[in-house]
């Protein structure tokens, strides 16, 4: 069966770091661009970070540039998102995507269930 599973999120102070990780199963993420996303109450689902799969390049939303580092490792098969001066407004599910046409190539072919992350006094 192939499955992304999101791990890591939970209940930080403003100002504090989590380390979301991306693992697969069934399959490899070596050929596959990896895009994390996020959702909050009321709100679209927007873009976070990607990395691709060709030559490790990585981009990031604005809003989390400077704070987010995303990164892979695929010997382990897993892909990480690293969070650190977290705000409340990054409140949200996260979810990671495979995407075999690339970081913004829109195939999304595989997505993870979600992982929550609230920042919050």
């Amino acid at each position: 069966q192939v499955q992304l599973v999101e791990s890591g999120g939970g209940l930080v102070q403003p100002g504090g770091s989590l380390r979301l990780s991306c693992a697969a199963s069934g399959f490899t993420l070596d050929y596959y661009a990896i895009g994390w996303f996020r959702q909050a109450p009321g709100k679209e689902r927007e873009g976070v970070s990607c990395i691709s799969s060709s030559d490790g390049s990585t981009y990031y939303a604005d809003s989390v540039k400077g704070r987010f580092t995303i990164s892979r490792d695929n010997a382990k098969n897993t892909v990480y998102l690293q969070m650190n001066s977290l705000k409340p407004e990054d409140t949200a599910v996260y979810y990671c995507a495979t995407d075999s046409l690339g970081c913004r190539g829109g195939a999304y072919d595989y997505w993870g269930q979600g992982t929550q992350v609230t920042v919050s006094s």
